[in-house]
């Protein structure tokens, strides 16, 4: 499993760029992450009715019960979708009929945002398991600490190594805190290249929204072996 900056991918064979310049021409914010869920699968049928969409499909996972965010299923194969919004504080109107009013929060954990984010990536590992079937890892967000890398010097914190910042690669075991806190370790059998994209443009401080895409493959998959320093390449 690898994934490279050139990848921006397909969604059941369209274009993500296609997709997420659809959504972003109506929807340049979201209310919350269901929001950004139902507009996403929105666009897509918008740009390919024949592509179907599904929300909360259960998955197979031994010992729970688990759902995928979106389903989506075209002539060219199935994409398996997670998404995460994360937001610091912003208010204002977005023009329509009618305008529309957003007041969104400060959701302050972003070193909780990270972990959340790398699990999305594993749980994809785990989910696409099917021939002419991939995943996508999908991060929209307006709170720069989350693709900005840390100050040289910066003081090590325990999301150290689940940083998602430009340039970042995640790979092999990702220890949180140095490994004290074993259940929050996760390990990646793939190799994943960060490139963040510019999203929307909008007035006033936290306007600014750009968002991140992991594609997740299945095609030539095999474990990564964890070394020393593994997982803190771009620190």
């Amino acid at each position: 499993m690898t994934s490279t900056p050139q990848q921006l991918r397909t969604i059941a064979g369209i274009p993500l760029g296609e997709v997420m310049d659809a959504l972003r021409r109506t929807r340049p914010v979201f209310h919350s992450e269901a929001d950004l869920q139902h507009a996403f699968a929105r666009a897509l049928w918008e740009v390919a009715p024949d592509v179907r969409c599904r929300l909360e499909v259960p998955q197979r996972s031994p010992g729970r019960r688990e759902h995928l965010d979106l389903l989506c299923l075209g002539p060219e194969g199935q994409t398996l979708i997670e998404f995460k919004y994360f937001t610091r504080s912003w208010a204002g109107t977005v023009p329509g009929l009618p305008d529309e009013e957003y007041q969104l929060r400060n959701q302050a954990a972003d070193d909780v945002a990270r972990h959340k984010f790398v699990e999305d990536i594993v749980r994809l590992e785990k989910f696409c398991n099917q021939p002419h079937q991939d995943g996508l890892a999908l991060l929209v967000t307006n709170f720069p600490g989350l693709w900005t890398a840390p100050k040289s010097g910066s003081r090590p914190t325990r999301d150290r190594q689940f940083r998602i910042h430009e340039g970042r690669t995640l790979t092999g075991t990702l220890l949180w805190a140095e490994g004290i806190y074993a259940d929050n370790t996760r390990h990646l059998r793939g190799r994943y290249d960060l490139t963040w994209r510019p999203y929307s443009e909008l007035p006033d401080p936290g306007g600014t929204f750009r968002f991140l895409a992991v594609p997740v493959t299945t095609t030539g998959s095999r474990p990564v072996t964890a070394e020393a320093g593994s997982g803190q390449a771009g620190m």
